[in-house]
């Protein structure tokens, strides 16, 4: 076997690459994707959103990051409200609200969905992220963490930091130890790896990047300090060709120096005015909606060139060397030949399913289309996050959040191409304690090629266990059961289904049967083999499936759609019919799951299979009320319990009260069923009360009675 000592840089880097990418698409596992600044990881993203297989969204937590990811934010796609998330808080009560209120096609793609990516993870607060986990489990019905939905968490703890002010702290403070998502209390009951990709592409001077290193991690001694502070050159002015800009803490501070700068140019200021279309709002504008521009103006491409040329990438700076009313040119340092700027189109996406693939897709819902450059002889820090530049001041005295020095000094290329307008001190460098830690204890147990052989296994294993675990749908049926049966004197069920017997019937030829198997894959689990690889694990598998799909068939076939319910009681109503329509749906997703494993199992036929059941699932409206068509085990005399039934409507209507409060369901069934003829008999049918009878008898004698003379029916 080779050293990994004596292994060439480029192997290095393809292995810690392919690590992070079959960690996500082989396993179940969380994991927390990291690195320092110019690694590649938006590159990993990119890539993977082209080639998994899974079912995947991409988020962040800010528009601006959403959009430059392909993605939407955190707080739009799980409708959280801005404000500590916390058990009791008004914002657990709204958002616990809101969940009730999202569309039929957001629901379906929780359901379905395998992957969720949250990119820039090191701004995302703790609290952010367990209401994501709350919205998940509730419209999940899984109480697993996330409701069981992968995470890939991207970002780098030692780069921008969460936010949190003073009264939100004070009211976070007493549920978590810091704001930082590793905090979550859901992520605490996960198992996360954390995968770092440490080839940097961005710098090649060893020094440099070990002067970085040693900022990142709060290691600066007395040398590095010194050697850092190098780059100070007091009152530092650049010649207007020498393309610098400066990085500072402040937007106001950006801003001021962009203005200044334009307004020395004597050339003809230029307006070039985006063109915004469909839903785009103006705080995710990847730039100005109105870019003011002078020939001369030093400026920065805001997106990488999409053409194969590639003559520029975000971050670029040049100089606007031509300009008119529809046209831009730019020069830059090095560049033999101007670039001809044309307008780029941004797209704000949100998340759809193809209704004939069943896939995730992005549906384009808004447009902003603008040149892709903005005045750079400053920028904020904040806002430089992701970029590199050939040359630039930093100007870092005003830091006043963990990460930012670092993230500054990171984006410069070179050693050489850094100046700093003030010396860097130690006070503006530090690592939150809270991070160290968190940085220590995942350097305790690295991601091997042997976790991720186990988290395979364990993977493919639980999907296993989830197929032919059948708790949640005999839990389903229970429910519904006890709803039919606690309610029968107001609830009427045709349809000849005898719910007692369908509960024995699942018992003995379902689930018993269930846990018996689940109890043998216990015991073949434990040789740790990869079951999609293992003969006898498939043979066995493939052997339940049959079995299983034999007995829904036999148990439920058609007896669960035939069913009828009928019942004056709305709430009630409402209740049971929920209650069949998740009976119903965990049925077809039990089904689906239990076909994909009868021949050649593999996760993600299962996956897919699953998916699609949750997406195909159309539940059933609550029905109006209306006469529904008995059979001979539910009533002999149609005709006159739909007499029965009018006259109670209008009794109703004239006295403006519910249909009820005149009679139950249940008693004008007993009434049609018994065909009393005098009010002795009458009052003895169940819910006849006295005062009933005073109020109704004589008039539903009269109805029996006539029904009795006009069919020639005899008094029993």
């Amino acid at each position: 076997m080779t050293s990994k000592i004596n292994m060439p840089m480029s192997t290095l880097v393809n292995n810690e690459l392919l690590l992070a990418n079959d960690f996500v698409q082989y396993t179940g596992s969380n994991i927390f994707l990291t690195g320092k600044a110019g690694t590649g990881k938006t590159t990993f993203l990119h890539n993977l959103q082209k080639n998994t297989a899974k079912r995947m969204i991409i988020t962040a937590p800010t528009g601006v990051a959403a959009i430059n990811a392909g993605g939407v934010t955190l707080h739009s796609f799980f409708q959280l409200p801005f404000g500590p998330f916390v058990p009791g808080s008004e914002g657990y009560e709204r958002s616990k609200q809101h969940q009730f209120r999202f569309s039929k096609e957001k629901k379906q793609i929780m359901q379905s969905l395998d992957l969720l990516v949250i990119d820039e993870i090191s701004m995302v607060r703790a609290d952010l992220l367990d209401a994501v986990d709350a919205v998940l489990r509730s419209h999940r019905r899984n109480n697993q963490p996330f409701g069981g939905v992968q995470l890939l968490m991207i970002g780098d703890l030692h780069q921008l930091s969460p936010v949190a002010k003073q009264a939100e702290w004070q009211i976070l403070q007493q549920y978590y130890e810091s704001v930082y998502f590793f905090c979550s209390k859901a992520i605490a009951d996960t198992e996360l790896i954390t995968i770092e990709l440490k080839h940097i592409y961005r710098q090649s001077d060893v020094n440099f990047i070990k002067l970085l290193n040693q900022v990142r991690d709060n290691r600066l001694d007395e040398s590095a300090m010194s050697k850092l502070n190098q780059r100070y050159i007091a009152d530092f002015t650049p010649d207007k060709d020498q393309g610098y800009i400066t990085l500072t803490t402040h937007n106001r501070n950006a801003e001021s120096i962009n203005h200044t700068k334009l307004e020395e140019l004597t050339k003809k200021e230029h307006h070039f005015k985006a063109e915004v279309s469909g839903d785009f709002p103006e705080h995710i504008y990847p730039t100005l909606e109105t870019l003011l521009l002078k020939e001369g103006a030093q400026v920065m491409f805001v997106r990488n060139d999409s053409g194969s040329e590639k003559l520029y990438y975000n971050g670029k700076i040049g100089k606007v060397s031509n300009l008119s009313d529809n046209s831009i040119s730019v020069i830059c340092s090095g560049d033999k030949r101007e670039i001809i700027v044309r307008p780029i189109i941004w797209e704000n996406i949100k998340y759809t399913v193809n209704k004939e693939s069943r896939e995730i897709e992005e549906d384009i819902i808004g447009r902003f289309e603008q040149y892709p450059l903005k005045l750079a002889w400053a920028i904020t820090i904040h806002k430089s996050q992701g970029l590199t530049f050939e040359k630039a001041i930093i100007d870092a005295k005003a830091a006043f959040a963990h990460g930012q020095v670092y993230v500054a000094l990171s984006r410069c290329k070179t050693f050489e191409g850094m100046v700093l307008s003030s010396p860097i001190s130690s006070q503006g460098v530090g690592t939150d304690r809270a991070v160290k830690h968190f940085s220590k204890s995942t350097e305790l147990n690295p991601p091997s090629e042997n976790r991720l052989s186990l988290a395979k296994i364990n993977f493919q294993q639980q999907l296993l266990l989830e197929c032919f675990g059948f708790q949640s749908l005999q839990n389903r049926l229970n429910y519904f059961s006890r709803l039919l049966l606690g309610n029968k004197s107001v609830v009427q069920v045709s349809g000849g289904i005898d719910i007692d017997q369908l509960e024995k019937d699942a018992m003995e030829n379902i689930f018993n049967v269930s846990k018996k198997f689940l109890r043998q894959l216990d015991t073949i689990f434990r040789d740790n083999k990869l079951p999609e690889s293992d003969d006898y694990i498939l043979e066995r598998i493939s052997k339940a499936s049959t079995w299983f799909k034999e007995k829904f068939a036999l148990v439920f076939g058609d007896s669960i759609n035939k069913i009828y319910m009928e019942t004056d009681n709305t709430k009630l109503r409402t209740k049971i019919n929920n209650a069949l329509n998740n009976l119903k749906q965990e049925i077809a997703v039990k089904m689906a799951g239990v076909q994909a494993c009868e021949n050649n199992f593999t996760p993600s036929n299962y996956l897919k299979s699953v998916s699609n059941a949750m997406i195909d699932f159309t539940p059933d409206k609550a029905k109006k009320q209306k006469i529904p068509e008995y059979t001979e085990l539910d009533i002999d005399h149609p005709e006159l319990f739909k007499t029965i039934k009018d006259w109670r409507s209008q009794i109703a209507k004239e006295q403006k009260i519910a249909h009820f409060l005149i009679l139950h369901q249940q008693v004008l069934i007993q009434i049609v069923v018994g065909l009393p003829d005098n009010l002795k008999d009458l009052q003895k049918i169940n819910g006849v009360g006295q005062k009933t009878i005073e109020k109704y008898g004589e008039e539903l004698l009269a109805m029996v009675f006539a029904y009795r003379k006009k069919f020639s029916i005899d008094k029993k």
